[in-house]
């Protein structure tokens, strides 16, 4: 009697130990980053292509698993029962549940898996051996449950196939987790979100507007062509003849400095239209993703923006999409208006044409931008109208004023939270 009791007893305190096994390294290997996995596979850890390939397929992971540690769990549960029915008659089979549920909750649930998550990659680095031959073994009995699985819920309309999050919003979850955790701080967040988000936008989004932009009439005397050139901040400026819309180059500074130097600055010698480069245009509907490529393709940084019609909608250039990455940039000659400013009361004051995503990335709000590209868009698309100077409006968690308008367009606004608001 007393050696059965033994034998039991060792045979369940070896059947715990391999449960705590099993949770762990389910616990390990389903926490481990498979982008922390593969760049200790390139640096030559030992252990980590195996890990990889065994996350590579979860599903038949879980699965051995899950099996192996149900069918030890199980048998321990049954040899513990056995033997309290032996020493206790019925009662025993009380005192089995509540042995058996203490020893897997303590010793084979919480300890391994709370080691297993504090040490996700050095445990999975440790299980993967013993794992992959437990895989290889359990692998007829694993599909066959795949596939009673799969069959059930085909029948009950459940889908199981495919990713739920690509792998830019796993990067992009990841990066917010990692802020809000204090690891990433809100620059090196933004510009990660930022190249995220450059599949996202079009030329549109983040374009000149025709209005702003600083253009020349060859059609004026070649001296004051020069002189507006000249004065001008920017370096390449679109040349139009007869109408605005009819561009018909793209005139350089230092192409302008070279001919005028040539010339010995006699301004009046010089020959626009001979200096000028070719203008190059592009859809409004293009990604910044395809742009910025077409940028560093054809060696160029700057581009007009047509619309479907070819109608000149306004200007890209390479630093405009670099911006949407690392912030504004800014040097000697740019103009740093913000168009926002933070008010005493709270609110913040911000002109009509600032885009959304700026508007969200200096104030970490989240305000919508599918529908609007302008804070001053977002307003009209909201009022379903143009609202009149005085007008309020209240969505997405903040009130807008109106404080100016210049015509049809909202030239500024009050913005303030409306938890904030009195």
């Amino acid at each position: 009697m007393d050696m059965d009791v033994l034998i039991v007893g060792l045979g369940v305190f070896i059947l715990i130990i391999l449960s705590a096994f099993f949770s762990g390294s389910e616990t390990a290997l389903t926490a481990t980053s498979r982008a922390r996995m593969h760049q200790l596979e390139k640096d030559g850890v030992r252990g980590a292509r195996r890990v990889n390939q065994l996350i590579a397929d979860r599903e038949s992971l879980i699965g051995s698993i899950l099996l192996g540690n149900n069918l030890v769990n199980i048998l321990a549960s049954a040899l513990t029962t056995a033997l309290f029915l032996r020493l206790f008659g019925h009662i025993g089979v009380v005192f089995a549940t509540i042995v058996m549920t203490a020893l897997v909750l303590i010793f084979a649930e919480v300890a391994p898996k709370t080691w297993a998550i504090s040490n996700p990659d050095r445990a999975a680095l440790m299980v993967s051996g013993p794992i992959k031959i437990i895989r290889i073994l359990f692998a007829p009995v694993v599909l066959g449950v795949e596939a009673i699985i799969k069959g059930l819920f085909k029948v009950i309309g459940i889908r199981t196939s495919g990713p739920i999050l690509s792998a830019r919003e796993e990067l992009r979850g990841a990066v917010d987790y990692l802020a809000r955790d204090g690891a990433v701080v809100k620059v090196d967040r933004d510009m990660l979100d930022g190249v995220l988000d450059l599949r996202d936008l079009d030329v549109e989004d983040v374009m000149v507007h025709r209005k702003n932009m600083q253009m020349l009439d060859v059609g004026k005397p070649v001296e004051q062509v020069i002189e507006n050139a000249l004065k001008s901040a920017k370096t390449r400026l679109p040349l139009w003849e007869n109408n605005p819309d009819n561009i018909i180059g793209i005139l350089h500074v230092k192409d302008l400095l070279r001919a005028i130097h040539d010339k010995n600055a006699d301004f009046s010698a010089v020959d626009i239209k001979a200096i000028m480069r070719p203008p190059w245009f592009t859809p409004e509907t293009t990604p910044l993703s395809a742009q910025i490529n077409a940028f560093r393709a054809r060696r160029e940084h700057f581009a007009l923006v047509v619309d479907e019609y070819g109608a000149l909608m306004g200007l890209i250039t390479l630093e405009d999409i670099l911006e949407e990455i690392v912030g504004e940039i800014e040097d000697e000659h740019d103009v740093p208006v913000r168009g926002i400013r933070k008010m005493p009361d709270g609110s913040v004051t911000v002109d009509g044409d600032v885009t959304i995503r700026d508007l969200n990335r200096t104030l970490d709000w989240h305000l919508p931008d599918e529908e609007a590209v302008t804070v001053a868009g977002l307003v009209v698309h909201e009022a379903q109208t143009i609202p009149e100077t005085d007008q309020t409006f209240s969505f997405y968690g903040y009130r807008f004023q109106v404080c100016a308008r210049q015509r049809n367009q909202i030239t500024k606004l009050n913005i303030k939270p409306i938890d904030e608001t009195d």
